[in-house]
């Protein structure tokens, strides 16, 4: 997820753990430790960009580091707050507790955790939410700042501590739900299609949960489209880009290459952009594909431009996006 609704979870926790104890200090120590896994875009700085790709969300998001940074920073703020009346023990279950919850939440969506680093490379990704989503963050937000801005004392306090986690908790249940209508409609029409659906790739377009881009493989490339939950039985209008391996030919032992083929899982097609070679990365979507079946993808990477790939994740994320896209998004949403 983004940083503001790490913070805001974080937050909520130190209110929990220990905000009658220590006060707004306890929702500091919540966002920081919320924020620490994602110290991991610090690699930018010394790493490739293949290679950052791979390193964000990686060991820093591992059961393990969790186990190992929830004790370091339980000595630090046991010595800082010497006179508290919180245990060692206590602060560990604390840092444990929002490290997990960190890395538990970012696996729902289409980036993935490495979970199991260093010992296995699998990414964790479930694909139910978008790394953006109003709709789960919003009351996260606002019991948040609720929180930081009403005295120590205050009765409302529990309220507002409820308030934002449960409807997020609700939310999150509910895109759960939405995912396995939208698979069943899907594998639906691709049978009547004949096509085999055992790989099909789903994740929620930007913002939202009721729009869902699809991928899935067919001969030598991939059928990708959009479904709205609404939509029920309508036949999906799915577009056809060729995989184009071939063209890999010559970057077959190249390390660059190959990090960026394990970190989309297999779900990539290769193309030119005049005479830049570009290798997209399916899974995060289509730039306003709902509303351009064959646009660009979101993440393309640039081969044999290598100085053009800053931001690679982000800067397509909500290109071409205008009022009228925004205004097709909703439309796409809601027209049955």
């Amino acid at each position: 997820m983004d940083s503001v609704t790490h913070i805001a979870i974080g937050a909520c926790m130190g209110e929990a753990f220990a905000g009658k104890t220590l006060g707004r200090k306890a929702l500091l120590w919540g966002a920081f430790a919320q924020t620490v896994p994602d110290l991991d875009g610090l690699t930018s700085f010394w790493l490739p960009t293949s290679k950052v790709l791979l390193a964000h969300r990686g060991f820093t998001h591992s059961i393990l580091f969790a186990f190992l940074f929830s004790i370091v920073l339980s000595f630090i703020a046991k010595s800082w707050h010497r006179k508290a009346p919180i245990s060692l023990k206590r602060w560990i279950f604390f840092f444990l507790s929002a490290l997990a919850v960190h890395i538990f939440i970012d696996a729902f969506n289409n980036y993935g955790t490495g979970w199991f680093e260093p010992f296995s490379h699998a990414r964790i990704a479930f694909d139910t939410l978008y790394v953006v989503d109003p709709f789960f963050s919003v009351f996260l937000l606002i019991s948040a700042l609720a929180l930081f801005i009403l005295p120590r004392q205050a009765h409302s306090r529990k309220k507002w501590l409820m308030i934002g986690p449960v409807i997020a908790s609700l939310y999150l249940g509910y895109s759960m739900v939405n995912k396995i209508l939208i698979e069943n409609q899907v594998k639906k029409d691709l049978n009547n299609r004949h096509i085999h659906s055992n790989n099909l790739f789903t994740t929620p377009a930007p913002l939202q949960t009721w729009l869902w881009f699809l991928a899935t493989p067919g001969d030598s490339g991939f059928y990708v489209g959009y479904h709205s939950v609404f939509e029920g039985s309508k036949p999906v209008q799915w577009t056809y880009f060729p995989q184009q391996k071939s063209f890999l030919e010559k970057w077959q032992d190249n390390s660059e290459v190959k990090d960026l083929i394990r970190f989309s899982k297999g779900l990539y097609t290769v193309e030119y952009y005049g005479d830049t070679l570009v290798l997209n990365d399916l899974r995060f979507g289509q730039e306003v594909g709902w509303m351009d079946p064959s646009g660009h993808f979101v993440f393309h990477y640039f081969l044999n431009k290598k100085e053009d790939n800053e931001m690679v994740v982000q800067r397509g994320r909500f290109a071409r996006w205008d009022e009228n896209s925004f205004k097709s998004l909703i439309k796409r949403i809601i027209d049955k």
